[in-house]
């Protein structure tokens, strides 16, 4: 019986679902406009979404800004965040006098290990 039930369906290619009864939500599709290239890119949303004043640019990556009738939405960076990196969060600890002294303590360490404790070797 459960041979003659699946005679003719291709399982898993088509959904045995049909669209009767669904109810689509209603969409919206707004443009970005890259800063750099130039390049538009329409997005569609739902139309209750919020809609982000910038999108990643899908062709060079930097920042495009949404579209609104003939002009764009002026976006504010004023309270981004500049990224720290591992030289900033250091100098916010220790200052350039005592990295010195710590670089020629380590340097003093790694020739004593080696045994190049005399630096007559260096200048030869």
């Amino acid at each position: 019986m459960a041979d003659r039930s699946l005679r003719g369906i291709r399982l898993g290619a088509q959904s045995l679902q049909s669209e009767e009864g669904v109810v689509f939500h209603d969409r919206v599709q707004k443009t970005y406009v890259c800063t750099v290239c130039e390049r538009e890119t329409t997005l569609t949303f739902a139309a209750d979404a919020e809609f982000p004043d910038t999108w990643e640019c899908r062709t060079c990556g930097e920042e495009a800004v949404l579209r609104v009738g003939e002009s764009t939405v002026t976006v504010d960076h004023s309270d981004d965040k500049v990224a720290r990196t591992h030289w900033d969060m250091l100098l916010e600890r220790r200052t350039i006098p005592e990295l010195e002294e710590l670089l020629e303590e380590r340097l003093a360490f790694v020739r004593a290990r080696r045994g190049e404790g005399n630096t007559s070797k260096l200048s030869a």
